[in-house]
């Protein structure tokens, strides 16, 4: 019995070996989006190619870092990169096939304009629907483990910003420039007294300032 155990992990060891050395060997491209949980404006998608041997002391997801931090990784990942690409959905598309659905397109337009084709995709999260042939793994909390996700987090965070900041001066009431969509406490509350405006995501209902409800 201890002898098909010990064959059984050694199996899975030499699975997993494999599998690293599959990754490794391929052009990996790494995916994120940002403002998936917005009440506004697009959801942004990156996909980010990077050379095997690239490491970067403060890279990691775009969550963790400063604003200021982000905008200068930013200019080094678009510098030492292999490929990169945004894309997005908005806000129309996200209420037509929802919001995960909609993530995922993002990602897909994202790798799409790539100008070289990747091999291999890893997808920060659990869930993905695939994209053409190529093989993909996703990862959960993969911005925080894998450069490249950690790459593509910031890219799609900082362009997603700088959109919402562009829009902002069409509708100041709503502080985009501050909170950037996001269901902050102010943002329902202005969204409860003067409505949605073209850029919000009607499907994202709000019904009172301390709650928020998708449908």
């Amino acid at each position: 019995m201890k002898k098909v155990q010990q064959t059984k992990v050694k199996i899975v060891q030499e699975r997993r070996t494999l599998l690293a050395r599959y990754q490794y060997e391929l052009l990996e491209a790494g995916c994120d989006e940002a403002g998936r949980g917005c009440l506004a404006g697009p959801v942004f998608a990156a996909a980010v190619i990077l050379p095997h041997n690239f490491d970067h002391h403060l890279l990691n997801d775009s969550k963790q870092l400063t604003e200021e931090v982000r905008y200068q990784l930013r200019l080094e990942i678009e510098e030492k990169a292999i490929a990169h690409a945004v894309a997005w959905c908005d806000n129309h598309e996200i209420d037509q096939i929802n919001i995960l659905n909609a993530s995922f397109l993002a990602m897909h337009r994202a790798v799409d304009k790539l100008h070289l084709k990747p091999e291999f995709l890893i997808i920060d999260g659990n869930r993905f629907n695939k994209y053409a042939d190529l093989p993909h793994q996703c990862i959960v909390e993969g911005d925080a483990k894998y450069f490249s996700i950690a790459a593509a987090s910031i890219l799609a965070k900082t362009y997603r910003d700088d959109y919402m900041k562009q829009i902002a001066a069409e509708h100041p009431e709503y502080n985009w420039h501050s909170n950037k969509g996001y269901p902050t406490i102010s943002h329902r509350k202005m969204v409860l007294e003067m409505g949605h405006t073209p850029y919000h995501r009607k499907s994202f209902k709000v019904t009172n300032p301390q709650l928020l409800i998708f449908e």
